[in-house]
């Protein structure tokens, strides 16, 4: 008999409607009613939080990183009912806090909530039961829409249509239709693993992105304040070297031992820092290129080296190695 632990935090999939907009409120005994009976399954429920995704934060990230660690040798696997706008941070998240963990932990939820007209949280809930029971793999998944995605690839793309998230960069790892589990494909397991010994984050990070008019003084105000920026750049990871010159705020965070971290804006195919002048003026000054990561993972990811360590060259060479699947290419 498997036995799975059902992980609720709210979100759309357990909303009601109310006078001021759709707010969770279902029960789990309720919730759980919707996954039905499966020959050889044996289900447990326990409620974490009761939140719309958009209030996660990552001290919600710990506590169902904890919960987890608390039941691992009690359960096969874990699901994670959770709020579409903020799962794909959560899922990478997770995929870091809970590295090594040799259970699968699937996290989904819907657009439109369990028990209207035209929902599609009781297909996610059915087909998040099968990969959990039928999957060899261990690590964080998103399962939605008839598809299993890697949670350090899956990005939110749409914010009404069942289709809402893409794998980015990776290939989507399984389908899942009418309780049977087709692999697509299968990551290799050679990965060194990275185990801290506490599950802590540092959220003093901050995300800018750029865009022309960028005033190049907002790089001193955060490097009074934060511990880590993450830059959105152009394309490759360019940015701008001529009128209001970025790079001289990025050398001085750098020099300070504030990371800076250059992801892109362009959501598929990743970057290529060295590709044009714009960009290798970038990474003279010290900027950290992250390949084909996505932002989620991205912000994930330095939250967790953060907590670990301050040394620059350490978070350089942290972030810039692969872990759960983050990343393919520098």
């Amino acid at each position: 008999m498997q036995k799975i632990l059902v992980l609720t935090t709210g979100g759309t999939i357990a909303s009601r409607k109310t006078e001021n907009g759709l707010a969770p409120g279902m029960a789990d005994d309720v919730l759980i009613s919707y996954f039905g009976e499966r020959p050889g399954v044996e289900l447990s429920v326990e409620s974490v939080m009761n939140k719309d995704s958009t209030n996660m934060q990552p001290e919600d990230w710990v506590a169902l990183a904890e919960r987890i660690q608390k039941h691992q040798a009690e359960y096969d696997a874990f699901i994670i009912t959770h709020g579409t706008d903020t799962m794909g941070y959560t899922a990478a998240g997770l995929s870091y806090l809970l590295n090594g963990l040799e259970k699968p932990v699937i996290l989904t939820g819907s657009q439109v909530p369990l028990g209207m007209a035209e929902t599609d949280a009781v297909r996610n809930l059915h087909d998040a039961l099968t990969f959990a029971s039928q999957t060899t793999l261990n690590g964080v998944f998103v399962v939605f829409n008839g598809l299993v995605i890697l949670g350090t690839r899956a990005v939110k793309t749409k914010t009404k249509s069942y289709d809402a998230f893409e794998s980015v960069n990776f290939p989507y790892i399984a389908s899942v239709s009418d309780g049977e589990m087709g692999q697509l494909f299968e990551p290799e397991t050679n990965e060194d693993k990275v185990i801290p010994s506490e599950l802590k984050l540092d959220t003093n990070v901050f995300v800018l992105k750029a865009f022309p008019g960028l005033q190049p003084e907002i790089l001193d105000y955060l490097a009074e304040r934060v511990d880590g920026l993450i830059i959105e750049s152009f394309g490759n990871g360019g940015l701008p070297f001529e009128n209001r010159n970025l790079i001289p705020g990025i050398e001085k965070m750098t020099q300070a031992g504030i990371p800076v971290i250059i992801t892109t804006q362009i959501l598929q195919e990743g970057q290529d820092i060295y590709l044009y002048e714009v960009g290798q003026q970038v990474a003279k000054a010290g900027g950290i290129t992250v390949g084909d990561m996505n932002t989620e993972a991205v912000v994930a990811k330095l939250m967790w080296i953060l907590a670990q360590t301050k040394n620059l060259d350490t978070v350089k060479v942290m972030m810039q190695k692969p872990i759960a699947h983050d990343l393919d290419f520098i």
